[in-house]
């Protein structure tokens, strides 16, 4: 058994704005929490760091209106989904492996991914690695890591940061990453799943685990999944922050243009984590695109 912190359940009792019910699920051990809400085609959501599925608070409802599923899953080692302690646990690998594992659990095909930071990389390869479930793509101020990106100096100074910072705060760093202060009730909903140091492996993990070089673990993995989506003639719609200051606007135009596609939409007056910024929009964006007729 892997040694996790699991977070007790009455602590989320209290969550602002987040009217939904966890669904649950077992991957190496652990136990994983999601989100399930509505019915009709499939939108998984996934997160990246060190945020949860309360990120995606104020987008779904506008989606699962529109007549469709939105499954969100807590990543290993966030949310209310266990943490396991170890920091060497958690690799690209591994959260690639938790969420396939969740679609087949779920019999999750021809499905719209909707992905943000750390959700890309492994939301964009389960595309290319099961293609028969994932039929469209929604890219939100993320990237594909094969240790030639560029990453941006603000970047680099929170990587430091982290590595150094055992207790990481992790509500101070979404607070930092939005354009408009989300408030303290907000940011204490992010600093919940995290009742103490040993249950921040996780959030420390993954800025750790990106590679930086070719030759680092994931960087090869990272490198096929991009030449992959090049010329994948799936939908793609493609949403960036104006004002993200670690994965900039410029950014966001190279990688567009490296999956084969453009930018759709500039989200204005948001920083990286646009969904606090600019949830609603985003949601009614999403909706309004598979509304009208992005089919595989």
């Amino acid at each position: 058994m892997t040694d996790a912190v699991r977070t007790p359940d009455e602590l989320f009792a209290w969550l602002p704005d987040f009217p939904f019910d966890p669904r649950f699920s077992t991957f190496d051990g652990l136990r994983l929490a999601h989100l399930d809400e509505g019915s009709g085609p499939p939108v998984l959501f996934l997160h990246g760091e060190p945020t949860w599925s309360f990120l995606w608070r104020k987008v779904i409802p506008p989606v699962r209106e529109a007549g469709l599923r939105c499954i969100a899953p807590d990543l290993p080692g966030f949310g209310r989904s266990d943490k396991p302690i170890d920091p060497d646990w958690y690799s690209y690998d591994r959260h690639v492996a938790a969420m396939a594992k969740l679609l087949e659990d779920l019999n999750i095909r021809v499905a719209t991914v909707v992905v943000h930071d750390w959700g890309g990389p492994i939301g964009l390869r389960l595309a290319v690695e099961h293609p028969h479930r994932i039929a469209r793509l929604v890219v939100l101020d993320t990237g594909l890591f094969t240790g030639h990106q560029r990453m941006s100096d603000a970047w680099h100074q929170f990587q430091r940061f982290v590595e150094r910072t055992e207790d990481l705060p992790i509500g101070f760093l979404v607070r930092g990453g939005c354009r408009r202060d989300p408030g303290d009730d907000v940011i204490a909903a992010y600093d919940i799943p995290f009742p103490n140091v040993a249950s921040k492996a996780g959030a420390r993990a993954f800025p750790l685990i990106l590679p930086t070089a070719p030759e680092m673990p994931g960087a090869a993995a990272g490198q096929r999944v991009l030449d992959a989506l090049r010329d994948d003639p799936r939908p793609k719609l493609v949403l960036w922050a104006d004002s993200d200051p670690i994965l900039s606007l410029d950014t966001g135009h190279r990688f567009a243009t490296a999956l084969g596609t453009e930018i759709h939409h500039v989200i204005e007056d948001a920083g990286h984590f646009l969904q606090e910024d600019a949830g609603p929009e985003i949601g009614a964006i999403i909706a309004a695109w598979l509304a009208s007729g992005r089919s595989p």
